[in-house]
């Protein structure tokens, strides 16, 4: 049996089907019979066609099986979108999960509990959510998350996503700061050519618009966002001479700028070893 093309006119258009045929022999010679009309069919189809028909024959197989192309026909006509996602960017930042192993240890550290989705999985959706659109928990749970195909690359459905989970993802990852910034220190050294000769430390705070009574750290000090009526807190963060961060801290909000910069030497010391290396800083952030 093989595949044979069959065309015929329809309104005034050649159209190309196929017909699946098989030789026999009589009296009067060899002669051929249409065992199934197969219609339009792709690359892919008629080899699939074409290797049962060879199943089916008393003939030898060819010695070398045939590969698939690597392409397939599109009637181009008729394709239609349906479901439109970002992909790239999703996709990238879980290669960087991956490679920076990311997600074995939130797999490893992170509590399951009792819920349905585990504490891990909604940990990788938030480091996901700031790399493609740094925004709130709100916007993630409500509309980056559905529009991007975050919900295929991490098998997480988009009804099981809302914005207290997330919430409740952070406070699970926070107890674990000081071994997640361990593990980050070492895979982006294998990764990147990252050089600790030259670092860059800043403060910003962030208030909150209501009594923050649970949070000791809220307290009222110098307003940058020109809120003195407000709690805040003050948040430290150190970037290497190519702004990769390399740790950050959270201060009560009336704590004076100068007084974190030798806790914060400390730390970086800790993680990155002692040396002679040359901080960059706003004026107002030095002391004796």
């Amino acid at each position: 049996m093989y595949l044979r093309r069959c065309y015929r006119r329809k309104d005034g258009k050649r159209h190309a089907y196929w017909a699946l045929v098989e030789s026999y022999r009589t009296n009067r010679g060899p002669r051929q019979r249409v065992v199934a009309w197969l219609g339009v069919m792709d690359e892919r189809g008629r080899l699939g066609v074409k290797r049962c028909a060879e199943k089916n024959t008393g003939y030898q197989t060819d010695f070398f099986t045939k590969t698939e192309p690597e392409w397939v026909e599109v009637d181009v006509k008729r394709v239609r979108v349906e479901r439109s996602r970002k992909f790239g960017g999703p996709w990238l930042g879980r290669e960087l999960l991956r490679r920076l192993e990311l997600d074995r240890f939130l797999e490893k550290t992170l509590p399951n509990g009792r819920e349905e989705i585990p504490w891990s999985a909604m940990a990788m959706i938030l480091i996901l959510g700031r790399l493609c659109e740094p925004s709130s928990e709100l916007h993630l749970a409500e509309h980056l998350y559905e529009a991007s195909a975050m919900s295929d690359l991490l098998g997480v459905p988009e009804e099981k996503v809302n914005e207290d989970r997330l919430y409740r993802a952070l406070d699970t990852l926070l107890p674990h700061k000081k071994a997640l910034e361990k593990l980050l220190k070492e895979k982006l050294g294998e990764l990147f050519d990252l050089d600790y000769d030259l670092l860059l430390y800043d403060i910003t705070s962030t208030y909150f618009e209501g009594r923050a009574e649970g949070n000791p750290q809220a307290q009222r000090g110098y307003s940058r966002d020109h809120r003195p009526d407000c709690k805040q807190v003050n948040i430290a963060l150190v970037v290497s001479r190519c702004g990769m961060p390399l740790g950050y801290e959270v201060f009560a909000g009336n704590r004076h700028d100068a007084t974190t910069l030798e806790e914060i030497v400390a730390h970086m010391e800790e993680l990155y070893g002692r040396a002679g290396r040359v901080w960059i800083m706003d004026r107002g952030l030095a002391s004796e």
